[in-house]
């Protein structure tokens, strides 16, 4: 089964990449055909997270487990696209270069795509070009005053020391 997926670079400009590939070949693979449609060397860490409608990021699959004898993780190179894609709009997400946060978003466009397996993988079209430099990521969090703070933990402590009882 020929598996075509939308790739789309995390960025203000529209900077997509539709590829067709088998849906029996690796996330490494697929690592491999996304770098080299964005012209990226290749030659940095990645990983793809599973994700859902709404692109929150779950479950990571690195290029490399570097989980020094933690929860051990599987790698891009064990695990099948047509594993994690399995429904058309499917999405992961892919990040390129963990100093620079290239982020992408990827999803599975349809899972019946008409394309010669002789050819595979291909890049079937691409639009707009990449940046020279990564775009910086924004993290925001709610601010905190101390006053807030203080006001919350001592309205927590209350509460236990209502529910003790002195008798």
């Amino acid at each position: 089964m020929v598996y075509k997926i939308r790739v789309i670079l995390n960025i203000e400009e529209d900077t997509i990449r539709d590829i067709a590939i088998d849906a029996s070949s690796s996330l490494e693979d697929l690592h491999n055909m996304i770098t080299n449609s964005f012209e990226f060397a290749g030659d940095e860490m990645a990983s793809f997270y599973r994700s859902d409608e709404t692109w929150v990021q779950g479950e990571e699959f690195p290029l490399f487990d570097m989980s020094d004898g933690h929860e051990k993780k599987i790698q891009m190179s064990d695990i099948k696209i047509d594993q994690l894609l399995l429904n058309e709009s499917d999405k992961m997400i892919y990040i390129y270069d963990f100093f620079n946060m290239w982020s992408f978003y990827v999803e599975l466009i349809t899972s019946d795509f008409n394309h010669k397996k002789a050819t595979l993988p291909s890049l079937l079209f691409s639009l707009g070009i990449v940046p020279k430099n990564a775009p910086e990521v924004q993290f925001e969090s709610e601010v905190l005053s101390e006053d807030t703070f203080e006001d919350e933990f001592l309205e927590d402590i209350n509460e236990d020391f209502m529910d003790f009882n002195y008798n």
